[in-house]
């Protein structure tokens, strides 16, 4: 089973990942990490944390001479900004407060929309410090990285995972007809990783003016994944199909607030006729049972499973809850009406969130391959994975 677990607060020294149940002999070196943690500091209307980070991952275990060894991998995320911070975030208890540096930095005017307030009430703290330092979406860091080691297993099995920016602050991206082979080297040459030149020029000026406002914007990127075989998943059991744990991996992400797969909501909206898709005979399509959808309204999931076709699941993530134009709350230490603290935060994240879509998909697909085909090992799961295909190349007239 793959799964992953993180640790460390947003100003901590470091965050810190653990990936289980990857096979051994994937590839793996720093760079096809490093390289998706730069990619999630990318955006414009990005903050100034993005300057003092340049994140990258020490693999601590799991790893030897390039290659997996079937155990937990272990990766180290080291937090420059822990020297601005280490007095406040320092774990050592403390005698006092000397210089009332904890007490300056404490947080009681809670953030609406954030998990100040109702974190300090479940864990009974005094300092919403407490609460945000790990609420904080610098966690996705750490989620990024596992990820990073599941693309690098799927990648190796024919299967590839993009984003990009369809939508920002009230403006809709064109989606292209037809997809860019590389989608992600497409997307990330534009600073908000959409495909659309002349909509990234309003997104663009739209960030500058609400930035003035010290406002912040939301948006909606889609995820789309290429080469994955029919049959993922399963219709069986409520927690075995595929669309929910996606579901529930992309709402984990902090401020996503909607998940649509294929049409989405807008399936709601018209007729049978106008949302299935007919199929017809392909010889040779294998990975999707020698068959072809003419259209791809599903998103490539039909009863929890896949299809075969394109994988296509768009995330809509809400503005972020610091404002700098701050707005009205109460302070917990006084029970008085304040204004909000103001934490140093982003205009908006949405092009990063792609990228963090990105991993969580990889973790919830890699996990979906390894419970079909198994193996210890990689070249087990490829022969597993190729037996499959042989299958399925000789259904239905292939």
């Amino acid at each position: 089973m793959l799964r992953f677990t993180t640790a460390g607060e947003s100003h901590g020294q470091a965050l810190v990942s653990i990936l289980e149940g990857m096979p051994a002999g994937v590839p793996l070196v720093a760079e096809h990490i490093d390289s998706e943690l730069a990619r999630r500091q990318q955006g414009y209307g990005r903050g100034r944390r993005m300057q003092i980070e340049r994140d990258t991952a020490e693999m601590l275990s799991g790893v030897r001479a390039g290659e997996t060894l079937g155990g937990p991998i272990a990766l180290l995320i080291r937090n420059r900004d822990w020297a601005n911070w280490q007095e406040i975030m320092d774990p050592a208890p403390r005698e006092g407060d000397a210089g009332g540096a904890l007490r300056r930095r404490a947080v009681t005017r809670v953030r609406p929309g954030h998990a100040d307030l109702t974190g300090i009430l479940k864990y009974d703290r005094d300092d919403a410090r407490d609460i945000l330092e790990r609420a904080s979406a610098r966690e996705t860091t750490a989620r990024v990285a596992a990820g990073a080691i599941a693309k690098r297993l799927l990648i190796e099995l024919g299967v590839t995972i993009g984003s990009h920016l369809v939508h920002l602050g009230g403006i809709d991206a064109r989606r292209p007809d037809e997809l860019p082979a590389d989608l992600n080297a497409a997307a990330d040459e534009s600073p908000l990783r959409t495909l659309d030149a002349e909509a990234e020029r309003r997104m663009v000026e739209k960030i500058d003016v609400i930035k003035r406002e010290g406002n912040t914007l939301g948006g909606v990127c889609e995820v789309v994944v290429d080469g994955l075989p029919a049959g993922l998943g399963s219709h069986v059991s409520w927690d075995r199909r595929l669309d929910g744990r996606l579901a529930g991996a992309m709402m984990s992400i902090p401020a996503v607030k909607g998940v649509e797969i294929g049409m989405g909501f807008g399936a709601a909206r018209v007729t049978g006729a106008e949302v299935h898709d007919e199929m017809e005979p392909a010889p040779g399509r294998t990975r999707a049972g020698n068959v072809r959808r003419r259209s791809n309204r599903a998103g490539g999931l039909e009863g929890g499973m896949t299809t075969g076709e394109p994988l296509v699941v768009r995330v809509a993530m809400k503005p972020i809850s610091t404002l700098m134009r701050p707005l009205a709350t109460v302070d917990v230490a006084s029970g008085d009406a304040a204004k909000a603290v103001a934490e140093r935060s982003d205009v908006t994240a949405v092009p990063a969130m792609g990228v963090i879509a990105e991993a969580m998909a990889a973790l919830v697909l890699g996990r979906a391959v390894l419970e079909k085909f198994g193996g210890d090992s990689l070249g087990e799961v490829q022969r597993n994975l190729d037996g499959y295909l042989s299958h399925l190349a000789a259904r239905l007239g292939g």
